[in-house]
This record gives C-alpha cells, sequence and structure tokens, in this order.
C-alpha cells in the first residue's frame, strides 16, 4: 500500500477505534461489550477446566495422605522397636534381681554353716549316667570339683555330684529314688536315713521307733566320715507327715524338701567343709513359714417365726 493521504488517515482511525475499546472494557461499574466474548469462552472451556480438577486433586490428595501415612508407619514403627527393648530390658533385670537374691539366699546359709564353696549354675537336666533326677552345672575339675561333693543352694541340700568332667559336674538330685543321706532332727538330734521319693517328696527312717515328732519339724543331714558325700548341718526339709505305726523298730516320716528342684539355677558345691559341726545354726537362720491364716466362717441364724405365722 502506498503512503497516501487516504491509507494515513485509515491508520489513525483504527488507533483510535482500538483505544475506544480498551478504555470501554476498563471502566469500572459498567457492563463491557467484550463480557459477551468471555462467557462464550468460559462456557466452551469451564468443563474441561473443572474435568481436570476434578482428576488432578484426588491424585495430589492421594500423594498427601500416602506421605503422611509413611510417616505415621515409621513413628509406629520406632515406637514398637522402643517398646520391644524396653520390655526386653525389664526382663533381663527381672532375672538378674531373681539370681541376685538366690546368690544372697547361697551366701547366707554358706556362712551360716561355714562352708566353702564354688558357684555354679545349672545348664542342663536328664540322664546323664541312667539316673532319673540329675543336673549338670557349669563346673569341673578345673574349678577344684570332685566326685561326692555335696550341692546346695540358698533353701538347703540340693544334691551330691557324681562324675566330674573338666568343665562340669552332673549332680544327683536329693528326691532321686536312688539318694540317700544321713539326717538328724532340729532339736531332739534323733537320727535317721533320708531317700528320695520324685517330684517334691523324701522319706526319712529315723532309727528310734519311738521317737517324737511331729508335723512342721525340721531336719538337716548329719554328716559323714571326712564330710564325703555330705558336710553336716544342711537343711533338708520339714516334716509333712508322720506313720503312726507302733511297735516297729523304726518311724517312717514324709519330709517336704527345702529345695524346689523343678527351678534350680544358682548353686553351691561344698569345696571346703566346716570347720566343727554347725548343728542346727542354717536352721536358725533361715525364717520360719508365715503360718496360713485360718478360714473364717460366717454363721447365719435363722429368724424363728411369729406366733401369727405359726398358727397360719
Amino acid at each position: 500500500m502506498r503512503d497516501t493521504r487516504e491509507s494515513r488517515l485509515l491508520l489513525v482511525l483504527l488507533i483510535a477505534i482500538a483505544f475506544a475499546l480498551i478504555t470501554v472494557d476498563i471502566r469500572k461499574g459498567e457492563q463491557s461489550p467484550m463480557d459477551s466474548a468471555r462467557h462464550v469462552a468460559a462456557s466452551a472451556f469451564g468443563p474441561v477446566e473443572n474435568g481436570v480438577a476434578a482428576a488432578v486433586d484426588p491424585v495430589g490428595n492421594s500423594i498427601a495422605a500416602v506421605r503422611d501415612s509413611g510417616v505415621r508407619h515409621d513413628r509406629i514403627s520406632r515406637l514398637e522397636a522402643e517398646n520391644a527393648k524396653l520390655k526386653q530390658r525389664l526382663g533381663s533385670s527381672d532375672r538378674h534381681r531373681s539370681r541376685s537374691k538366690e546368690l544372697d539366699k547361697l551366701l547366707k546359709t554358706a556362712g551360716a554353716g561355714g562352708y566353702g564353696l564354688k558357684g555354679a549354675q545349672v545348664i542342663g537336666i536328664g540322664s546323664a549316667q541312667g539316673f532319673s533326677w540329675t543336673v549338670t552345672l557349669d563346673a569341673g575339675s578345673r574349678d577344684g570339683i570332685a566326685r561326692d561333693m555335696t550341692v546346695i543352694n540358698g533353701d538347703g541340700l540340693v544334691g551330691r555330684v557324681t562324675t566330674v568332667s573338666s568343665s562340669t559336674a552332673t549332680v544327683l538330685l536329693a528326691n532321686d529314688p536312688d539318694f540317700s543321706v544321713g539326717t538328724r532332727m532340729e532339736k531332739s538330734s534323733e537320727l535317721g536315713f533320708a531317700t528320695g521319693r520324685g517330684g517334691d517328696a523324701m522319706t526319712v527312717q529315723l532309727l528310734n521307733g519311738k521317737a517324737e515328732v511331729k508335723k512342721g519339724d525340721r531336719i538337716v543331714t548329719f554328716g559323714s566320715r571326712n564330710n564325703k558325700p555330705f558336710v553336716p548341718g544342711v537343711p533338708v526339709g520339714t516334716v509333712s507327715k508322720v506313720d503312726r505305726t507302733a511297735g516297729d523298730l523304726t518311724r517312717s516320716v514324709n519330709v517336704r524338701p527345702f529345695v524346689t528342684f523343678s527351678k534350680l539355677d544358682i548353686v553351691g558345691i561344698v569345696v571346703k567343709p566346716p570347720r566343727s559341726d554347725p548343728r542346727d545354726d542354717v536352721l536358725r537362720s533361715k525364717k520360719p513359714p508365715k503360718p496360713k491364716p485360718a478360714p473364717t466362717v460366717t454363721v447365719t441364724k435363722t429368724p424363728k417365726p411369729s406366733a401369727s405365722e405359726s398358727r397360719s
């Protein structure tokens, strides 16, 4: 197009119209002629925009939920791990406290009887040499352990050593039917022989058939020549039943051992006997069991019927 007067007038007219439209569109409070065009665009593109938003929002929410869920899962896992460690620590502490208590009782018994001990732990049970009631200890000949040594714990007589290796020892328990030990009654000094009956029971045959024995009397070991296989004064058990049969040369009594053979853990092997017979010293150091309170019996009286009720 050539630069003529008409073309210049046309250009100025177009510029003026453009400015007029811009001014009308941005005026406040009045409807713009461009609104119709905007409405047409909104009608065309609005559903597409809403669909895209509806599709994108769940994805964003799911990503946030997964992220939050992962944080919660990690927190729960940490708490569970901490709880497991705490329970393990508490269980270990309970075990240490129990063993410490057993060791304290063992040392007290050894002190009262004057016994020189080698401490050991039960590491196995079973019939290593054909015996039905035996345990294996983690101490042997290299620890100074020898056959026929007396084995005790804080409660009393456990048994005697029967077999020894360099690092272990087998103990025949006092409740084994093949077990036998000389005994002496507390206070009366009546002599007898105790044998095992399996479980938590023993039998004592008293040499004096007329010996005065009652339920609750306590028994200790009498000891042997050269203190083998048993040292004197070790608590054996309490009389639980007395055989009243008369006319026999001996009297049989049932004895409940002080030791619970199914719960053995820390024990002591007497490697040095006492200088003198402790007799009842160890028993006196032990507190007698508390008597069980007598059961209370409630008696309910039935009220007598009145005279009117009797006539009716």
